[in-house]
């Protein structure tokens, strides 16, 4: 295999990624993840270090027994204790249960952390370098060898951390892999340094016999993927690095960054092309596995990525996306959207009817109308860039299409705050299909008591209601100077359990705003969704199948 355009993905999510602070993965959640890099065509994925809990050996195990289809899984350790052989180091027996092909070892770099850390010579941590690889390569395992603290370790001792890799090329690792463990290294550094142990080391990228380096980045500096791009520049051919960035302080290297940069960007061949259409998606499957939100702005994966709200923006786009954007979303799975608010021009009306399904002539006044009275909202509070359903339904009621689902009459919320679980009650009035209707349903809060007793009446007509339920609330405060009147504007997220839609409120009264939000994300679920999934069915029909995409409520 020739090396010279390859770059190898080396994904340490399950075990780097795993040590953020405010994650924690379950045997489910490493299986669910492990499965989906898989799937993405990640080549080596590692997978913990076996013995270090029981969940990571289970983890082991239960691939070993269903073993994943591309990728190779990588065990992790490091190298045996000072003054103990390897064969008789327990912890190297761990990671040989864990039966693996592929073992990754780390070393110290660093004289400090050999003398205060580990509390030994100089040479006896070369003697633990070689005498861990040997033992694994006798045992026919293939070695990666992390050389942790690398770059603080050679701007304090070259000689000893050229040393430490010398060991490990002799003793049959085939990667070295350089670490910025303390993520403090910048870029210019990163470069002269690995240029250097290219040099030092004789060691030719493009040569398959030759050992290979590698680069594992940590964001202290916020440079993580800039050194990992700066040491692929120098001849480096594995990047480590975790999903959405996540790591311990201040994360890893970004894979959802650095793979579209290298392969996009600089040519090198990372992933198949189809499996690059896939990144996007798994970064936000795995965000929802770690239960962390989203970064909505992060490069190339973020739903804002492609967002356009300036209508000069919106304008370029429309006629070459190259103006405004550095490479196609659908590249990496992400996709264009208009955003709508009071910055808007027309060119994002007619963008953001299009992706609607709903075709408008700029010379139609009705355009103008709808500019108007989008403008003459979001001066009262309403946001629509982050509430597109009610968009959707306003632009509907301007051009007549509007349907009336229902009529609420009024409503009423009793709070009962004596007990601790603030319970409330609502009373509603509503009409549906002319038929007068009070119900009445008790909740947490009066929010979810209004939510009840309005799908309460309505499943009655319309039975999809029962699969209606909010999944996120949201409340700003819009002029605090105002006290306990001031205005309020309240996002509420619905979900039908296959789509999300977001609709938006605006009151002095936040009961009044939360019910206007409310009351939008149930109609949109009832007339607009249907309508849009039904119009997504026939475009996938006629481009002979494929997923809904486009949408602001399948994300």
């Amino acid at each position: 295999m020739k090396n010279d355009k390859r770059v190898w993905l080396y994904d340490t999510t399950l075990r780097d990624g795993a040590q953020r602070e405010g994650i924690s993965l379950s045997l489910e959640d490493k299986i669910t993840i492990a499965r989906e890099l898989d799937r993405m065509g990640i080549p080596f994925i590692e997978g913990g270090w076996p013995g270090a809990n029981p969940r990571d050996g289970q983890f082991f195990w239960k691939l070993h027994e269903e073993p994943l289809e591309r990728a190779e899984l990588v065990a992790f350790c490091s190298t045996r204790r000072p003054n103990v052989r390897a064969a008789e180091d327990k912890m190297l027996q761990a990671i040989l249960a864990a039966k693996t092909r592929w073992v990754t070892i780390f070393g110290k770099s660093w004289d400090l952390h050999v003398t205060e850390g580990l509390k030994t010579t100089l040479e006896e941590n070369l003697a633990m370098i070689r005498d861990t690889i040997e033992y694994l390569r006798s045992r026919g395992k293939r070695v990666i060898y992390d050389a942790e603290h690398w770059f603080d370790g050679y701007l304090q001792n070259p000689v000893h951390a050229i040393d430490t890799l010398k060991t490990a090329i002799s003793a049959g690792a085939e990667w070295l892999v350089l670490c910025d463990t303390n993520g403090g290294t910048l870029p210019a550094e990163v470069s002269w340094i690995a240029g250097e142990v290219r040099e030092k080391l004789a060691i030719d990228p493009d040569d398959e016999n030759s050992p290979q380096l590698g680069i594992h980045a940590h964001n202290d500096a916020g440079v993580a993927v800039a050194n990992s791009l700066a040491a692929v520049i120098e001849g480096a051919r594995m990047v480590q690095g975790t999903i959405n960035g996540y790591g311990e302080r201040c994360g890893n290297a970004n894979l959802c960054t650095l793979i579209p940069n290298l392969q996009v960007k600089m040519g090198y061949d990372c992933l198949e092309t189809e499996q690059l259409t896939r990144l996007t998606e798994t970064s936000r499957k795995v965000s929802e596995i770690v239960n962390l939100a989203p970064d909505e702005h992060a490069p190339f994966v973020g739903r804002s990525a492609f967002a356009h709200k300036g209508g000069i923006h919106v304008s370029a786009v429309a006629k070459n996306p190259l103006t405004y954007e550095h490479i196609a979303p659908e590249a990496i799975g992400n996709q264009r959207r208009i955003v709508i608010s009071d910055q808007s021009g027309l060119s994002n009306v007619l963008s953001k009817a299009s992706s609607f399904g709903i075709d408008l002539d700029k010379n139609d006044p009705t355009c103008r109308q709808i500019l108007d009275r989008l403008k003459e909202l979001e001066s009262e509070g309403y946001q629509f860039e982050a509430a597109e359903a009610s968009f959707e339904l306003l632009l509907r009621e301007a051009l007549g299409q509007r349907q009336t689902m229902f009529d609420l009459k009024g409503f009423q919320v009793h709070c009962d705050m004596l007990r601790s679980e603030s319970e409330a009650i609502a009373t509603i009035k509503v009409t549906v299909k002319g038929e007068d209707l009070l119900e009445v349903a008790e909740g947490i809060g009066p929010v979810s008591a209004l939510d009840k007793a309005l799908r309460k009446a309505l499943v009655k007509f319309y039975p999809e209601v029962a699969h209606f339920h909010l999944t996120d609330y949201k409340v700003r405060i819009l002029d605090s100077g105002s006290g306990t009147e001031a205005k309020t504007r309240v996002l509420v997220e619905s979900s039908n359990g296959h789509h999300r839609w977001t609709t938006v409120g605006v009151s002095s009264n936040i009961l009044e705003a939360s019910y206007r939000a409310v009351v939008e994300g149930i109609e949109y679920g009832l007339s607009i969704l249907p309508r849009r999934s039904e119009e997504a069915g026939g475009r996938r029909q006629e481009a002979g199948g494929g997923d809904l995409v486009g949408s602001q409520i399948s994300r």
